[in-house]
């Protein structure tokens, strides 16, 4: 199946989800998380579907918000089209089937966040990591408590400050990630974690997720919340208007 922004493959029970939007560098517009969002639905459900690989065609994972789109919109839209993206991400956890990201080329804003929010991360030794919101004006509006989740609070703090870009092979040894592949590999390596999850009894796999969500990041919900009313007020300070103006977001 495929579309003009998402494509699904079958490898076997594993049902590869790539995000294809080159010329906006993998960014997550609203149509793209409301497909992406209908079609993980969709697969939880079928039977022939063990797992799941969420992974983004050249030139890499997924480059965060698509800050083009949001130039068309308010801060009050822009706000609520981070929502939405944030419930997405929350209902990864929450989903039956695993889902194993593969990252290549970068993650970086709401992509490293859409990539820690997954079961399972593996990512390319050069593939480079990053969350630049701080620097350049605002809190990450959503999915810190994911990136707590993997990496512990005092590690997350930094990680959120941001501004210095880092590899695959960090990414493993802070937690972020848990396989490094060559580069070029990573999706290869991807598919062989999720049709090892996906040989397993489906039933029990969907328990262990549920019992890990439920303790894992219990507060996502209001630690999204929180973090969007911070998101809000950073937008009307110096430093974010003017690269929300680069954008022409109406501030």
């Amino acid at each position: 199946m495929h579309s003009e922004e998402l494509n699904l493959n079958m490898h076997g029970r594993v049902a590869v989800l790539t995000i294809n939007r080159p010329a906006r560098r993998n960014a997550l517009g609203d149509a793209l998380i409301a497909r992406l969002r209908e079609l993980m639905a969709q697969l939880d459900t079928k039977e022939e579907v063990g797992a799941l690989v969420l992974t983004g065609g050249a030139p890499g994972f997924c480059a965060g918000s698509d800050l083009k789109e949001l130039g068309s919109m308010s801060l009050d839209e822009m706000c609520a089209h981070e929502a939405r993206t944030a419930l997405f991400c929350r209902e990864i956890a929450l989903r039956r089937k695993p889902v194993v990201a593969a990252v290549e080329g970068f993650a970086l804003g709401g992509g490293f966040v859409l990539a820690a929010s997954c079961d399972v991360v593996v990512t390319a030794r050069s593939a480079r990591w990053n969350l630049p919101e701080v620097e350049i004006g605002w809190i990450p509006p959503w999915g810190i408590e994911s990136v707590i989740n993997r990496v512990g609070r005092t590690r997350a703090r930094q990680l959120v400050w941001g501004g210095t870009p880092f590899h695959g092979d960090e990414a493993v040894r802070v937690g972020l990630a848990d396989h490094l592949a060559e580069d070029g590999a990573a999706l290869d390596r991807a598919i062989e974690v999720a049709a090892s999850y996906a040989r397993l009894p489906q039933e029990a796999i969907a328990a262990t997720k549920l019992y890990f969500a439920s303790h894992g990041a219990p507060d996502g919900e209001g630690g999204d919340l929180l973090a969007s009313h911070l998101f809000k007020d950073n937008c009307r300070h110096a430093t974010a208007q003017a690269t929300l103006k680069k954008f022409g977001v109406k501030v």
